[in-house]
């Protein structure tokens, strides 16, 4: 569908009707073509994050648009440029080269511990990786880790009956703090006249909100936390950074690596070729993610009128950038279908571009690097497990897999 699209009508309207108990939108602009969705990227002028947010669905009342524009995902410069150099101020090269050991060793754990076994579902091995990285960046202790889960689970699987209420932090493990977020948890995910609660606005996390204003007020010292709070990052910034971080940090890799590994299971000639060239798993690892893009899409909205391959539209427009296309446009990719591990150059967007490329790109590479390698030289014979195929998250936004039952020698 996306290569006919790309080929007739590379910017085309899509309608947004009423999926489940979410209310119909008034319809966007779906770009498909890997410039224009580089262009449209690359121009927080003329295709703003600010003006309606960066989700397909509006958010549902003016309080809750005002709340989005706090985070800096949902920014434009010189607001975002600010933010963004506070974040990375944190990702010190002197940090980085920290983090990537004690990755490598967390890695080389999670594959020794199950390689026993010789069966095991990968999704949650691989999620475990991004949720104890990101609590060491955050300074969240380990009895408090899978309120991580829960959170990214909520905010991103709202759609997915099998997380959206996701619960399965244990009270009784959690510190002090923990706890005492765990008891802002709304009961309600629905508006009194029956509507659901926007997932991703502060009534619909107040735990975490609750949590996250908890550690600013605290952080731990020498943490990323403190060097963020001390580069000029408010108090009320962290929590929303908390946010980005403990969604978008976890969830990026917690959809990739499996669907990357699964991508490589089912082009077995592709994994041959890295069991036998380890040292090929940083090409591998940007062709998977082009394959297999964890995000699909993102929206911007139109400042003003303009036309985009040669489609007029208007100032005021949902336009949304497909990831997904882009990342298997012929005009770019030769053979696009086709999974190469070795392909180069390789001009996948699925960190994004410009302003808003992915702040944590570098550490993402750093953790799906560690543990694909790890998982094709410690796991002799991979392959798919017998069973039923992987079941997919219901969602428009991350290309996610609940489960990927694997099997090894």
């Amino acid at each position: 569908m996306f290569r006919e699209l790309r080929a007739e009508a590379p910017v085309c309207w899509v309608e947004e009707p009423a999926v489940g108990e979410w209310p119909a939108g008034p319809g966007y602009w779906a770009v498909l073509r890997h410039a224009d969705v580089k262009h449209v990227l690359r121009g927080p002028e003329l295709f703003s994050s600010h003006l309606g947010a960066t989700q397909i669905r509006d958010p549902d009342t003016p309080a809750d648009l005002a709340f989005a524009r706090t985070m800096m995902l949902n920014q434009d410069p010189p607001d975002h440029s600010r933010l963004r150099r506070a974040v990375a101020a944190a990702f010190t090269p002197r940090a980085l080269h920290e983090l990537t050991a004690d990755i490598e060793r967390r890695a080389a754990e999670l594959v020794a511990a199950v390689r026993p076994s010789g069966e095991a579902d990968f999704v949650p091995l691989a999620a475990d990786l991004p949720v104890w990285t990101l609590a060491r960046i955050l300074g969240v202790p380990e009895q408090d880790r899978q309120l991580l889960v829960d959170w990214s689970n909520r905010v991103i699987g709202y759609q997915d009956p099998d997380h959206a209420r996701s619960g399965t932090a244990d009270p009784s493990r959690l510190s002090a703090t923990g706890r005492a977020a765990l008891d802002r948890r709304p009961a309600a995910l629905t508006t009194p006249d029956g509507r659901p609660v926007n997932p991703r606005s502060r009534a619909a996390l107040a735990d975490m909100f609750a949590y996250a204003h908890a550690l600013a007020e605290q952080p731990p010292q020498g943490s990323m936390v403190a060097r963020m709070l001390e580069a000029g990052l408010g108090a009320s910034e962290f929590e929303t950074m908390f946010f980005l971080f403990g969604v978008a940090g976890n969830e990026t890799l917690r959809n990739g690596l499996p669907g990357g590994l699964y991508s490589l299971l089912t082009h077995p000639e592709q994994y041959e070729r890295l069991v036998r060239r380890p040292d090929l798993t940083g090409s591998a690892v940007e062709e998977l993610l082009r394959f297999w893009p964890p995000v699909l899409e993102f929206r911007r909205t139109a400042t003003r009128d303009t036309v985009l391959a040669g489609q007029p539209i208007r100032g005021g427009d949902k336009v949304v950038v497909y990831h997904a296309s882009a990342n298997r446009d012929e005009a770019v990719f030769p053979d696009p279908d086709r999974l190469d591990i070795t392909r180069a150059p390789n001009d996948h967007v699925s960190f994004g571009f410009g302003p808003h490329f992915c702040v944590g790109a570098r550490l993402a590479r750093i953790q799906m690097s560690a543990l694909l390698r790890r998982t094709v030289t410690a796991l002799p014979g991979l392959e798919l497990a017998p069973g039923p195929a992987p079941r997919r998250l219901v969602s428009n936004f991350q290309n996610g897999l609940k489960d990927l039952r694997v099997r090894w020698r």
